[in-house]
């Protein structure tokens, strides 16, 4: 009994110095219960990432991972696989609450803009050249140099305007907000469910969900939000049941957003990987030559290089991690791993895999260290066997979490001084144009132009440091992309 009694406490204190849980103020319990939340705010990419990728063809008229169908499960493995190593590689190497993921934006980049121009191993080769020169980057002090270079009360603009975004991306996914079909000939792009009314089922799951949430949250419930998705996703699973609603598509609008709610036929399933190792790394030079291939890399870079930095900038806030500087304890640490990890999603022909920021969840329910990320890593690398059993939740049960992240990383706005233009109006493009253009890179490009813009006219030109005339002249570039591309071609 003794040594079962010192066992457990010495393999607790381990873990305790070795993630300094105590020393951020959590404990094991909320790291666990913060890694599973931020697994199942974000699990829907496994779903999500096959369906992008998955029905793309290459300039040979094929498909990702083999023929349709077959090759959906096989990017779905991946996809998980390659999140869960990237993800527990972030928590043990940079002890930080982020998970990575195929990204968003990212992969409809590769499926819709590289892969038509290129076989799909030749588009996966340059996916991993895009991680490599980040990694090289990083290495040589320049990607971290440029995040020191950036004014704080921007960096705290970038955590806000990622806030209201992953606020907008959970109203949408929830069915809540809807894009107005027609919406080239009318004047507002977006209005409130389907025909300008809340219908359907599934946005009341996601109201109740919602509620369910705020009432746990303000009450100070532990595990306020894993309870609210447990619940929730009970709920949907008995109204589909009943209702037999399905997806959400023009015909049925008032279905389920992203995953019908309904027990699967089987629980575990063996994975085929048949996407990993499909990759040239150079083809892509041979296929459209090296100018639009750089340029394409350039593209990539762009977009991963600044969309981890303003999400890791936002969960460290969230977290109360950040240093005096704005910045995240092992800064080069995480940015090492979010390098390798694009190399990685590449490599598992899945697409770049980037920081998430869905991990303000788990951060939001009390993860503080890297044992989060190693837990929702974890789960990752489970979900390769039980595909099944993530379909069952729904964005509707898990997305009010999303809402509630965004309140509070929207609490920081008092932060920035409104009352001085230099800083105002950079802030404030940077906040909206991320949940106006539905991307972290267009925000933070649009507030660094207009600070070193008003810099410039207002003659404090030496207040404006040296790396952030390189960047303003790279997202120049970013912003211009498509008619240099052109002109070039």
């Amino acid at each position: 009994m003794r040594g079962v009694s010192t066992s457990t406490p010495g393999r607790t204190n381990v873990i305790d110095r070795f993630f300094q849980i105590s020393a951020r103020g959590s404990t094991v319990g909320r790291e666990v219960r913060g890694g599973i939340v931020t697994f199942f705010t974000m699990a829907y990419i496994v779903a999500l990432n096959p369906l992008i990728l998955g029905f793309a063809e290459d300039v040979n008229g094929d498909l990702l991972g083999g023929s349709s169908g077959d090759n959906i499960a096989a990017i779905a493995a991946g996809t998980a696989l390659v999140a869960g190593v990237v993800t527990i590689l972030m928590g043990v190497v940079a002890n930080f609450p982020l998970a990575l993921a195929a990204g968003l934006g990212l992969n409809a980049f590769v499926a819709f803009s590289i892969a038509g121009q290129m076989t799909w191993a030749d588009a996966m080769g340059l996916v991993v050249i895009e991680g490599l020169v980040i990694l090289v980057l990083v290495l040589t002090g320049f990607r971290e140099a440029v995040f020191h270079a950036v004014p704080r009360e921007l960096k705290t603009a970038i955590s806000v305007g990622i806030g209201l975004f992953i606020a907008v991306i959970g109203f949408v996914d929830a069915g809540f907000v809807r894009r107005i079909p027609d919406a080239a000939n009318t004047t507002v792009p977006v209005q409130l469910g389907p025909t300008g009314q809340l219908a359907g089922w599934p946005v009341l799951v996601f109201v109740i969900g919602l509620a369910l949430l705020i009432t746990l949250w303000v009450l100070k419930v532990r595990g306020a939000i894993l309870i609210s998705i447990a619940v929730t996703t009970v709920l949907a699973i008995v109204v589909e049941a009943f209702a037999k609603l399905g997806p959400s598509s023009v015909e049925n609008p008032t279905g389920w957003s992203l995953n019908v709610p309904a027990l699967p036929d089987k629980i575990i399933d063996w994975p085929s990987f048949g996407t990993l190792g499909e990759f040239h790394l150079l083809g892509s030079f041979q296929s459209v030559g090296i100018v639009t291939a750089v340029l394409l890399i350039f593209t990539l870079m762009l977009a991963d290089f600044f969309d981890t930095m303003g999400t890791m900038t936002a969960i460290g806030s969230e977290a109360g991690l950040l240093r005096e500087d704005g910045t995240p304890p092992r800064t080069r640490s995480i940015l090492v791993v979010d390098s390798l990890a694009a190399a990685a999603g590449g490599a598992g022909g899945v697409s770049s895999n980037t920081s998430y920021v869905e991990s303000a969840s788990g951060v939001g329910e009390g993860a503080r260290t890297g044992l989060a990320a190693v837990v929702t890593g974890v789960l990752f690398l489970l979900t390769t066997f039980l595909a099944p059993l993530v379909t069952i939740i729904p964005s509707e049960a898990a997305v009010p979490a999303l809402i509630l992240v965004g309140f509070l990383m929207m609490q920081q706005v008092k932060d920035i001084n409104w009352s001085d233009v230099e800083i105002a109006i950079p802030a404030f493009l940077t906040i909206a144009l991320m949940p106006f253009t539905y991307s972290i890179s267009v925000g933070i490009g649009a507030g660094f132009l207009a600070y070193v813009l008003i810099q410039i006219v207002r003659g404090k030109i030496r207040n404006i440091h040296p790396l952030m005339w390189v960047v303003a002249v790279l997202f120049i570039v970013y912003f211009a992309i498509h008619p240099i591309s052109s002109w070039l071609s």
